[in-house]
């Protein structure tokens, strides 16, 4: 099956609509002006990827490893925990604290993919081109467990104030991993 298959919405499928709430979203145009989105490189005729050159010579010629308190690795890794919060069952409010997150860390946004459980909690997944950053819900515990991972330039600690004040978290747990580092 292909990936764009299990995409697809049920709608025309000939399954009812059990009333779960869907995951699409409109884009805001005016958050989606502010993240850098990745665009695929030129595909050169005859070319398979792998022997392409990218547009930019700044792409090309990083390895898109972090320096951590001078430390390489691939990335640096959050384990955040929100406790006390609120508006952890809202979907689109947790949406668009992603696309906050991902401008405040000067990451690339690829694309994001939330779902929304019944009777509460949403999981999702913002995939970036540094990495990702994903998130849980339980609204009934007040609690959110996210994962903020990225390499390269980008800032995954810029998304710690974005975090605490949209989810209004009474406390906020951070535990940081330096992945790869003898990579």
């Amino acid at each position: 099956m292909s990936q764009n298959a299990l995409l697809r919405s049920v709608k025309g499928l000939g399954i009812p609509d059990l009333g779960i709430p869907g995951t699409a979203r409109t884009e805001d145009k005016k958050i989606k002006n502010k993240l850098k989105v990745a665009v695929p490189a030129p595909e050169e005729a005859g070319q398979d990827f792998a022997s392409q050159e990218f547009a930019s010579q700044e792409f090309a010629s990083k390895d898109h490893f972090a320096v951590r308190k001078g430390v390489r690795c691939a990335g640096v890794h959050l384990i955040i925990d929100l406790h006390g919060a609120k508006r952890l069952n809202d979907i689109e409010h947790i949406e668009a604290t992603l696309r906050r997150c991902v401008a405040a860390a000067r990451a690339t946004l690829l694309h994001i993919h939330l779902h929304h459980f019944q009777p509460g909690g949403v999981s999702g997944v913002a995939v970036l081109a540094e990495s990702h950053i994903s998130i849980h819900t339980w609204p009934e515990a007040g609690y959110a467990a996210l994962d903020v991972f990225m390499c390269g330039t980008a800032e995954p600690d810029k998304c710690i104030p974005v975090l605490r004040e949209a989810f209004a978290a009474e406390r906020v747990g951070v535990n940081e991993l330096l992945r790869g580092q003898t990579a």
